[in-house]
């Protein structure tokens, strides 16, 4: 079945590369730079490619009447133009296209030539093995894929500035304001229990009046999500213990990749989140209609008059690994980094890490950064593996798009090729604080537990944890970030365990070995794992930073891979802490899951009220901020916080053995949050004393 499979895929490709016949030739006599047009095959500007740059429009387009189509790409000795009627069309007209002396290449053809499919035969003296591969354009603003291994991509002419946006405008929210959901499209309504009625797309994601999607989101409480990748990307990946292009697939047997870390476009929305197929149909074309363009606006709109922001999770770092017909055959030894011996370098753990120091791979980066704010009203980034960006195009980004937003969020994880937090921050960017993350909840749920638990990860200590509450800035010895806004805070993330999962295997409730049948039994939170997953949330959102909470935190989400699925899976049953390559359950909002965990949800709930409605919980200065003086337990932290008229006493007691006793300030204090409830809603009153039970903690309001 597998080598049928493949076999099929092949013959189509072979098909599909070498029967393109007939030319029809347009050279352009216009063009948008004062560069002069130069013959093809001329060596010498292959001497130093990094003194290339071009400021003419890249990409296909229309102006005066004709439909123009230009390509960078200084390394090809030779660059064809191939337009289809139709995406699966075997052959199709030929344009030749001539160079200019900044390395782009340009050809023209009469009319509009909107929904026109097209791509680019590339002939590179130095690669002459992708010469037969057909390239989709890097600029390109829509792709028709054909869902089977390596992804052959088809272009598509696309016609811009005609959406009516209804006067919608970007969400301008300052940094220290966000309460961010880190989510999945297609994972908030592929479940039935989301009621959807179009399942896993842009479309029913913002159906109101469903249990799931954007109604779900916005009773939370949360101002903005962040979309997993959402950019045009690899769906599929090699044959399960099979070969292909000299890999050896023994890690996937699902031979998908979901999270969508694999960026092919990087102006194109994702073609599969406008489909409405239940799932990815293999050895069939999908984003035909470009319609995906406009279900990506309606849903930033949709979010935008709830007063929810909206930020992509971006992939600038490494491209698409598997497919081809991409800057990998464009022009490999302009677009990325390699070795002595013209090797792929790998930092990113993807086989391909893009050369963003070159300057139009630095302008591409930009420009798409760019027409995703212009284009889509795109709120903010988060920079997948940041540290593998050059500081200069790192600097330029944040420079330009703040010329156009000056709110806009540009945040990335501050690793990858190196590790520097404090970096990022000296250039304005937020960063994910993982040492928040690690110090509270821990580094893994077997022999790395964190302050919850009672216990010092790695070179925690209260010091630290205090340093956590204040935004873990520099100026403390602890600190990472020159502002407390830099500072993204979380305890899970798509990458990993869950919160809930990690919570259930520290107190081993489960191990993580074993097979789970009755998943909906299993979810059930025990009165421990319901107090640690509250006691986390309660640091969490009382800190200073920005605040990230995974889709799912609110409810102990688990991802155990479901047992009885039809996949050669060897971990059916267990708990997964990598679904990057499951479009099933396991990644799947279960919201039959919440109703089960409705007391954690209610938590969370109140939380966000309490920390949306009094800004001492987000913009209290660091001085604003007193600790008690706590000596017989290490595990137990309180402070005041005065901020704008505000008067808030916050006590943890993470010590899973003893309880607490915390001396209040003189006066009366309402209790807006104890081990049960949480809010803005009053549950009695405290003065003197209180005593904390073991794993538990309280917010106090001067009344």
């Amino acid at each position: 079945m597998k080598v049928t499979k493949l076999f099929l895929s092949f013959l189509f490709l072979i098909i599909f590369i070498n029967k393109l016949s007939g030319a029809v030739l347009f050279i352009s006599d216009q063009s948008k730079s004062h560069a002069t047009i130069v013959e093809t095959g001329d060596k010498s500007k292959k001497k130093d490619l990094d003194k290339y740059y071009s400021t003419k429009t890249l990409g296909s387009f229309v102006e005066n009447g004709k439909t123009y189509f230009r390509l960078f790409s200084p390394d090809a000795e030779k660059v064809t133009l191939i337009t289809y009627r139709h995406p699966w069309d075997s052959t199709g007209s030929e344009y030749e296209m001539k160079c200019d002396n900044e390395g782009v290449w340009e050809t023209s053809i009469e009319g509009e030539q909107y929904g026109l499919f097209y791509g680019y035969k590339v002939f590179n003296p130095n690669h002459p093995a992708t010469k037969n591969v057909i390239c989709i354009d890097p600029y390109t603003k829509a792709v028709a894929s054909y869902n089977t291994y390596f992804t052959p991509r088809r272009s598509i002419v696309v016609k811009e500035g005609n959406y009516n946006w209804e006067g919608d405008h970007w969400i301008q929210r300052d940094w220290r304001d966000l309460i961010i959901y880190e989510m999945h499209i297609r994972d908030m309504t592929a479940d039935p229990s989301s009621g959807s009625d179009k399942p896993g797309t842009y479309q029913g994601l913002i159906e109101h009046g469903k249990t799931g999607g954007i109604d779900y989101i916005k009773k939370l409480g949360v101002n903005t999500v962040e979309l997993l990748p959402s950019q045009e990307f690899a769906n599929i990946e090699i044959p399960y213990k099979d070969s292909l292009d000299g890999r050896y697939n023994i890690w996937n047997p699902y031979e998908r990749n979901h999270w969508g870390y694999m960026t092919a476009a990087f102006f194109a929305p994702e073609s599969y989140y406008s489909d409405t197929a239940k799932n990815l149909e293999w050895n069939t074309w999908s984003g035909i209609s470009g319609r995906q363009i406009n279900d990506f606006k309606d849903m930033v709109k949709a979010f935008h008059k709830d007063g929810i922001g909206v930020i992509m999770d971006v992939v600038y770092n490494h491209l698409s690994e598997y497919e081809l017909g991409n800057l990998k055959e464009i022009d490999k030894d302009y677009y990325f980094r390699l070795d002595k011996n013209g090797n792929f370098i790998n930092q990113s753990g993807c086989a391909n890490d893009l050369k963003t120091e070159r300057p139009m791979v630095r302008r591409l980066i930009v420009d798409s950064i760019l027409y995703w704010m212009k284009e889509y009203h795109v709120d903010g980034f988060r920079f997948d593996l940041g540290k593998l960006i050059d500081w200069q195009t790192v600097e330029k980004i944040i420079y330009e798009a703040k010329k156009i937003n000056p709110y806009v969020v540009i945040v990335c994880e501050p690793w990858g090729g190196g590790y520097d937090p404090e970096g990022f921050s000296l250039r304005g960017w937020g960063s994910w604080n993982d040492q928040i993350r690690n110090g509270i909840k821990g580094e893994n749920p077997i022999n790395g537990l964190g302050w919850i638990f009672g216990k010092w990860f790695g070179n925690n200590n209260p010091g630290r944890i205090k340093s956590y509450v204040n935004g873990t800035l520099v100026r403390d010895k602890f600190g990472l970030f020159l502002k407390k806004e830099h500072s993204v805070n979380y305890l899970a993330s798509h990458d990993g365990y869950t919160l809930g999962d990690f919570i259930r295997i520290a107190t081993k409730s489960v191990s993580p070995d074993e097979i789970i049948k009755n998943v909906n039994s299993f979810v059930k939170l025990t009165p421990l794992e319901l107090k640690l997953n509250k006691l986390a949330a309660l640091f969490l959102l009382t800190s200073q930073g920005i605040t990230m909470i995974q889709e799912g935190d609110e409810f102990a989400r688990t991802k155990v891979i479901p047992y009885h699925e039809n996949i050669p899976d060897p971990n059916k049953g267990k708990i997964d802490n990598n679904s990057y390559d499951k479009d099933n359950a396991t990644n799947y909002i279960n919201y039959k899951h919440v109703e089960i965990n409705s007391n954690l949800e209610n938590y969370y709930k109140g939380l966000i009220n309490l920390r949306e409605k009094y800004s001492s919980f987000r913009r209290a200065k660091y001085d604003e901020v007193k600790f008690f003086n706590i000596t017989d337990n290490p595990f137990a932290l309180g402070y005041n916080v005065k901020h704008d008229g505000e008067n808030f006493i916050v006590l943890f007691n993470a010590n899973p053995n003893k309880e607490e006793e915390f001396i209040l300030p003189e006066g009366n204090w309402e209790v807006l949050v104890n081990e049960d409830r949480a809010g803005i809603i009053k549950l009695g009153e405290e003065s003197g004393n209180v005593v904390l039970k073991p794993t538990s903690g309280m917010v106090l309001m001067m009344k």
